[in-house]
């Protein structure tokens, strides 16, 4: 893994509440776009705000391109973008006046503010609809122009924040699109979501969090690969299982019901094509055969399950 462009070291965030935010979190984030998963209240949101130079942590360091976020918080605004939940646009202006409103705050000259406006509409396939009020925006064009906004500083590390949500699937593959490109051209995206096929279309590695705490972290396969194995599933004629049960006695198959038997695959299609093999030779055919390979769903649920099921410890949030 290449060395991390953030680095979050023993994070504890804790509110007046007595609510738990983070918990001695750890991560180490390589450039390219990188998953932020966890149920509702996991931490997602307070860790982006500390990282964005928001909220102080209450213990452990956070660093950006080597910047303390703490000692060093202009020099690391410098560095970054952000996109929050929810699009932070001025409904009155026009998509132009807005994008270019954000390159003003950031000191950059009328002129160099126009410029760029101008090559992120074009980049972000809104330029027929620039100059027009964002108020006659759909969800999706609100999000793209908010994230428009967020890209003018030209910042080496983005940070999204569940930055699909409520948008229409075309809106959502162009964003996807953006956040792709991006990282191809050498930004450092994290990217929390709650949609677990988005973190798997776009993350190079993924963490999972949970009450403030790491629950697991690594590429999409590695995560899926602890999980748990692929495995098959045969339907069978019920009057035939018992036959099919014995012919693939060597692969450890179970009945699931009455019709449907179940293997482990730990070779994928190799086992596939040994156990239809098997098969063919008790002349026995398969009505329905399946090959179920673990997913980011399984991972999250998984995890999260596991997490809730055991006591809060004082002081956290149930």
């Amino acid at each position: 893994m290449e060395d991390p462009v953030i680095t979050v070291d023993e994070v504890t965030k804790q509110f007046r509440d007595g609510t738990t935010a983070l918990d001695q979190l750890s991560l180490a984030v390589p450039p390219g776009v990188y998953g932020l998963l966890g149920p509702n209240g996991a931490g997602k949101t307070t860790l982006i705000r500390i990282l964005a130079t928001l909220l102080r942590p209450d213990a452990g360091t956070v660093r950006i391109g080597g910047y303390d976020v703490v000692r060093h918080p202009a020099q690391v605004r410098e560095r970054i973008g952000l996109a929050g939940q929810f699009a932070t646009v001025d409904d009155h202006l026009t998509g132009r006046e807005n994008i270019a409103m954000i390159g003003r705050l950031y000191g950059l000259t009328r002129r160099e503010a126009a410029t760029r406006t101008t090559r992120i509409i074009d980049r972000i396939d809104l330029a027929d609809a620039a100059d027009r009020q964002v108020k006659t925006y759909s969800g999706g064009m609100r999000r793209r122009i908010d994230l428009a906004a967020s890209l003018i500083g030209r910042p080496q590390v983005l940070f999204l924040d569940e930055p699909t949500t409520g948008v229409d699937p075309a809106s959502r593959q162009d964003l996807w699109r953006l956040v792709r490109d991006l990282a191809a051209e050498g930004a450092t995206v994290l990217l929390t979501t709650q949609y677990l096929d988005e973190a798997d279309h776009l993350a190079d590695r993924v963490a999972v969090i949970d009450h403030g705490r790491l629950l697991t972290e690594g590429t999409t396969r590695e995560l899926k690969d602890r999980t748990g194995a692929a495995v098959i599933e045969l339907t069978i004629p019920s009057a035939r299982q018992d036959a099919a049960l014995s012919a693939l006695g060597p692969l450890a198959a179970q009945p699931a019901d009455h019709e449907r038997i179940v293997l482990p695959a730990p070779d994928g299609p190799l086992t596939l094509r040994h156990s239809l093999r098997l098969l063919d030779q008790a002349d026995i055919t398969p009505t329905d055969v399946a090959l179920h390979r673990p997913t980011l769903d399984d991972v999250f649920l998984t995890l999260t399950r596991a997490t809730h099921t055991e006591p809060a410890p004082a002081g956290r949030a149930p």
